[in-house]
């Protein structure tokens, strides 16, 4: 392409900010910066304009990304920290004013999309298969559930309506003894039981929480990009190997079901831009969602080994300019590892 866009890149230091990076600068037509509140952020130090801003939820950010964007002739903001996405979405408008687009989704489906309660029931009343599922605000509501789900005879997963990064998600059984968990689980496992949810929750204020039926069969992300509402290319990954709940290894797999699944998802919510879905099986081999990342997934870049740049697609697609007609390489496979970045004071 014989023209230039320039992108500012916000979370630098989110994990997936340097792949995020290096894939952005495989395209020429790209020029990028990048930002983020922490001055120590990995992405700082890969040669890239760098500039320090507030946190998402200071009362300068927006002012502070908007002169950014004025002073550096900034066509596209990409958003990495989900935070940013609801100050984003609400003042859309203001940054459109300036000929300055956003990748984010509307403000309404976002609230749904980040909040699990909302999005099973959106789900549901759209027809389409959610795991079984409570609501709970006490910890009588959270037993009452847990019976409904055949605890114990069935683990059953516990976890906030509103989380990031598997914060507080905990899967409660009965049949994995303490001394297994102290010696052949490593610290900050997901295992808990009912008994010592009760200990944790007694006496305190908690958040709303769901209960949900545990599914044991086989994960995958899903990596999408919306164009005006539609789907334009969805790419599932298999999980093999998860380190805290990030995939270190997976394998992409052409499985039409996953993919019509996560078009009907996404479809029903009017989302736009990069996508994230995660979806696991049940005892029965069906799919059912975990998640909605509504924004690019940190390990999108892994899709670079199928031959599909997401990160630059993202790009392309804010400004309607996208070609999704990619050959892709399915059943190639990724690991994903540490890298040291240095830099000299």
């Amino acid at each position: 392409m014989d023209f230039k866009v320039k992108v500012l890149m916000t979370g630098a230091g989110a994990p997936g900010g340097p792949g995020i990076i290096k894939a952005l600068l495989k395209d020429p037509c790209i020029e990028l910066i990048t930002c983020d509140a922490d001055e120590m952020a990995s992405g700082r130090f890969l040669g890239i304009p760098f500039f320090k801003v507030p946190k998402a939820n200071d009362e300068n950010f927006l002012d502070s990304i908007l002169d950014l964007c004025l002073s550096n002739s900034v066509q596209v903001v990409f958003p990495l920290v989900t935070l940013e996405l609801f100050r984003f979405a609400a003042h859309k408008e203001r940054f459109n004013k300036f000929g300055i687009e956003i990748i984010v989704s509307d403000e309404f489906y976002l609230n749904i999309a980040n909040n699990k309660r909302k999005l099973l029931d959106h789900l549901s009343n759209n027809g389409i298969l959610v795991p079984e599922y409570r609501v709970a605000t006490s910890f009588n509501e959270i037993e009452n559930a847990c019976k409904v789900l055949n605890y114990p005879n069935n683990n059953v997963v516990i976890k906030p309506s509103v989380s990031n990064g598997s914060r507080g998600v905990r899967v409660l059984t009965e049949n994995i003894s303490e001394y297994d968990l102290l010696f052949n689980e490593k610290p900050g496992n997901l295992f808990s039981n009912i008994g010592k949810i009760k200990e944790v929750l007694s006496g305190v204020n908690f958040p709303e929480l769901i209960i949900t039926e545990f599914l044991p069969g086989e994960e995958y992300t899903i990596d999408t990009i919306v164009m005006n509402g539609k789907v334009k290319i969805v790419l599932p990954r298999k999980r093999l190997k998860m380190i805290g709940g990030i995939s270190v290894a997976g394998k992409f797999v052409k499985n039409d079901g996953i993919m019509q699944y996560c078009i009907d998802v996404i479809e029903s919510m009017h989302l736009e831009g990069p996508i994230g879905v995660q979806v696991k099986a049940d005892y029965n081999g069906n799919f059912k969602i975990l998640e909605i990342n509504p924004r690019i997934q940190g390990t999108s870049v892994a899709a670079m080994g199928a031959g599909v740049n997401l990160p630059v697609l993202s790009v392309l697609n804010a400004l309607n300019i996208a070609n999704f007609n990619i050959p892709i390489n399915w059943n190639a496979g990724f690991v994903r590892h540490y890298e040291e970045l240095f830099y000299y004071d």
